[in-house]
């Protein structure tokens, strides 16, 4: 069997290609910025170079030039400049690059590095204690480099940083995919059909999950069977005396005197409504626990259920494709709650093929707790007062994929046993 790739390394390898994209973007912002730097750096050290050359050729023109531009208080700022000052008691700017300040960068001998404002200065002797060469940078260039550099870099590195964004967020919604089939696989796994699995896993981190998944529903799938086993085993076994008692109750009303034949007769009823719940838990829990859907009709329910102490009338409607056996479980536990509930008449009805509507004239319930029993059979938490009769009526429409609905109702209490349709 093929080994599941890894989504850690998935991800890890898409991190380190857009790392290398972005860092070869950074680098070749950072290289376009610097060259565009040095070529102008060495632009002004080969215009300065060529004054230094030409100076004694046109010195007296570039003198009265420079005079002339420092009166109009119109010179321009040079990048790269240079002075030759001499210290002899006033610094005097002996003579310098076109563009540089008049007067001289520091008042006294000052060698290597230093910074005056507007400018970042490298003084050196010339071989007299009085002679200082100071070749000088301005400010304003440095400054305009490193915005050069930040602007290069978030030029060339905030679209590969938005790409890289918009990539790892669809890689990363396609990377989860499994996770989402995963969750659709556990809302439709049934632990308890033969052979039921959540299969191989996409992923190799997912594997110990299902595994352990699996492994859960493998234990929960054997307790549900052994609790059902012995369920089955416990209502049949109580059928057959139960079906005893009920004989032996019917012999005892007709011979006892007529005091005790109500008292009798009430005893044989709660053994009745024992029997019906042992019939019904049996429908529940018989083996390998298989629906088997056929059209039945309501005259065929009708002549199942018992109707002492009810009158229970059907319309004619639709067939239902539903269980027999266990749809004759839910009606009776359903029956024995509307007698419980001083009704007197159930009407039975079936609009389609995959609703089973009981109406019954009894007690019936407040909105409000019409209202909590259906919350409480729509969250399948039967601890709340749902009574056995719905409980199992639910788990009937339930295992026909359907639910049990209470509907508001003038009078009476109504139950809808809604099946999913085949």
């Amino acid at each position: 069997m093929k080994k599941p790739a890894s989504l850690l390394g998935r991800l890890v390898r898409a991190q380190v290609v857009w790392g290398l994209a972005w860092g070869f973007a950074a680098i070749v912002a950072i290289g376009l910025a610097v060259q565009h730097e040095v070529d102008e750096l060495l632009d002004d050290s080969l215009q300065s170079a060529a004054e230094v050359v030409i100076a004694p050729l046109v010195q007296e023109l570039a003198a009265a030039a420079a005079a002339a531009a420092g009166a109009a208080n119109n010179v321009e700022t040079r990048r790269f400049v240079w002075q030759r000052v001499a210290h002899d008691g006033a610094a005097r700017v002996l003579n310098g690059a076109v563009g540089a300040p008049t007067a001289a960068l520091h008042a006294t001998p000052t060698p290597g590095f230093t910074d005056v404002p507007g400018w970042r200065v490298y003084g050196m002797p010339l071989g007299r204690d009085v002679e200082m060469l100071y070749v000088a940078q301005s400010r304003n260039e440095r400054n305009e480099a490193q915005i050069e550099v930040g602007a290069s870099l978030l030029m060339a590195g905030l679209p590969v940083a938005l790409l890289a964004l918009v990539w790892m967020r669809a890689r990363m919604r396609h990377e989860l995919q499994p996770l989402g089939a995963l969750s659709e696989r556990l809302a439709h796994y049934d632990p308890m059909l033969p052979g039921a699995t959540l299969g191989a896993a996409a992923y190799t981190e997912l594997q110990p999950v299902q595994a352990a998944i699996d492994a859960l529903a493998a234990r929960l799938a054997r307790r549900v069977t052994h609790e059902r086993a012995f369920t089955a085993q416990a209502a049949h076994a109580l059928r057959t005396p139960l079906a005893g008692i009920d004989a032996q109750l019917a012999v005892a009303v007709r011979e006892a005197p007529p005091a005790l034949q109500p008292r009798l007769q009430r005893v044989r009823a709660a053994a009745q409504r024992l029997e019906r719940v042992v019939v019904a838990l049996l429908a529940m829990f018989r083996s390998g626990f298989e629906v088997r859907r056929a059209p039945l009709t309501l005259a065929w329910l009708v002549e199942r259920l018992p109707t002492e102490g009810l009158s229970l009338t059907h319309a004619a409607g639709q067939p239902l494709h539903a269980d027999g056996e266990l749809l004759t479980a839910a009606l009776l536990n359903l029956l024995d709650n509307a007698l419980r509930h001083g009704a007197t008449t159930v009407a039975l009805s079936s609009p389609a093929p995959d609703l089973l509507r009981v109406q019954d004239n009894g007690r019936g319930a407040s909105p409000a707790h019409r209202l909590e029993l259906q919350q409480a059979l729509d969250a399948e938490d039967y601890a709340v007062r749902t009574g056995l009769g719905l409980m199992l009526a639910d788990l009937v429409a339930r295992v026909h994929g359907g639910h049990l609905a209470l509907p508001a109702t003038e009078h009476g209490f109504a139950v809808e046993l809604r099946l999913a349709p085949i």
